[in-house]
Parts: structure tokens; C-alpha cells; sequence
């Protein structure tokens, strides 16, 4: 017994959790996954997905298991963001948040609501309510995290379809980076690193010219990046 109290100690022990922004971009605008709650507190708010992590989970393996128990999505990108503490983020008593972002090709999942959530559902960033907890705020800093990522790391391409064209990856860097980009040196710059590869097919579009459809050629990247190559934007 002595052994075994070797090592315990008494004081307090905050729980834990996993929130995850979702992002998705339906190619005019970037959206984020959100649910309405179905249980207090904020009960018919919404929220970002989230759960309280189990003594025999890492925070990761939580994220995921949340996700799709939540929302229904599954083997998508995800990354750590950053871990909130504010004493009086959450009313029922002392938990700390382990925050995660996804990138989601909207056209490649179809989301469900979980046994927590009564709805799910894309709101455009423009568009957010106010939100559960301090949801808001990890929003914004995941939106910031994205914004300086999508720099120097291809992150964007994992939320296009595998098919895309090069206007199509212009409006995701405008978007995402909040400021407009001209169209001539943005198709110069991409073309140069060489891990787009040219389908040989067009995209019909009314009214203007059929621009060429293009597929981001991962394993491409990371053989160039093996060498040194630096992806910067």
C-alpha cells in the first residue's frame, strides 16, 4: 500500500478535453464545421466538436474518436493547435482544452450528427454565431495557425479536390489569406515548384476561356523537400 501511494499525490486534477475546427472550402468561400449541442451546457448552441479525453487515450487518438463520433468524419487531416486554459472557460468546473484544426475536401465526406450533437452543419467564417465556451476564440486562433501554414507548407491542397484548376487554387490562397493576389504571378509561382501535374483535361466554364485541370503530386513534394526544397509562398 506504501508502494503504491509512493507516488500519489493529492491535489487538484482538471479534466481534459479535445476541441476540433474543421475546415472545408466550397470554392468561393472557407467554411467551418460546427454542431448544435444536445446536451447542457449550451445546450442548442453551437459549438465546435469536442470530448473529454479517456485514461487510456492520447489526445490525438480522442480528436479523431470524436470526430467521428460527432460529425462522422474520418481520415482527414488533422493537426495539434494549442492548449487552452482560461480558469472559467467551461461552467461546470476546471477543464483544459487540447485544440485541433482538420482540412476537409467538402466534396469527399458527407457528415452526420453524433448522439451529442442534434445537428451538423458548414457555416461560411463570415457567417459564425457566437459560440459554446470559448469556441470563438480557438476559431480565430486556428484561422491565424492556417493563414501563417498555408505560407510555407501546401496545406491548401487539402482542401481542394483531387481535380482542380489553378483559378480554383488562386481563390483558396485569397481566400485563407484574406487579400487579393495577382493572377499572373500566383499561376507563375505555382507552376515553378513542379508537383503540379498537368491532367491534359479543361473545366468547362460559361463565358471564359476552359482552364486546365491540375493534381497536386504529394509524393512529388516530398521527394523535393528530401532534397532541401523549401515551399514558400
Amino acid at each position: 500500500m506504501e508502494e503504491e501511494r509512493k507516488y500519489s499525490y493529492d491535489y487538484p486534477r482538471p479534466a481534459v478535453t479535445t476541441d476540433c475546427v474543421i475546415f472545408g472550402f466550397d470554392g468561393e468561400e472557407l467554411k467551418v464545421l460546427l454542431i448544435e449541442r444536445a446536451i447542457e451546457p449550451y445546450k442548442d448552441q453551437w459549438a465546435l466538436p469536442g470530448g473529454f479525453i479517456s485514461l487510456d487515450e492520447s489526445a490525438d487518438a480522442c480528436a479523431r474518436r470524436i470526430l467521428q463520433k460527432e460529425t462522422g468524419l474520418e481520415d482527414i487531416y488533422l493537426e495539434q493547435l494549442y492548449t487552452f486554459s482560461n480558469v472559467a472557460r467551461d461552467p461546470r468546473y476546471r477543464v483544459i482544452s487540447i485544440a485541433y484544426y482538420a482540412l476537409v475536401k467538402l466534396t469527399d465526406y458527407a457528415t452526420k450528427a453524433g448522439i451529442d450533437a442534434t445537428e451538423v452543419k458548414w457555416f461560411k467564417i463570415s457567417e459564425v454565431p457566437a459560440l459554446a465556451f470559448d469556441h470563438n476564440q480557438i476559431l480565430q486562433v486556428a484561422q491565424e495557425r492556417l493563414k501563417g501554414k498555408i505560407k510555407y507548407q501546401p496545406i491548401g491542397f487539402e482542401l481542394l479536390p483531387e481535380k482542380f484548376t489553378l483559378p480554383e487554387l488562386h481563390s483558396l490562397y485569397e481566400t485563407v489569406l484574406q487579400t487579393s493576389l495577382d493572377r499572373r504571378n500566383f499561376r507563375k509561382k505555382m507552376l515553378s515548384y513542379d508537383f503540379l501535374v498537368d491532367l491534359s483535361e479543361v473545366k468547362q466554364v460559361a463565358r471564359s476561356r476552359a482552364p486546365k485541370i491540375y493534381r497536386f503530386d504529394k509524393q512529388k513534394y516530398e521527394e523535393l523537400t528530401q532534397k532541401g526544397f523549401y515551399f514558400e509562398f
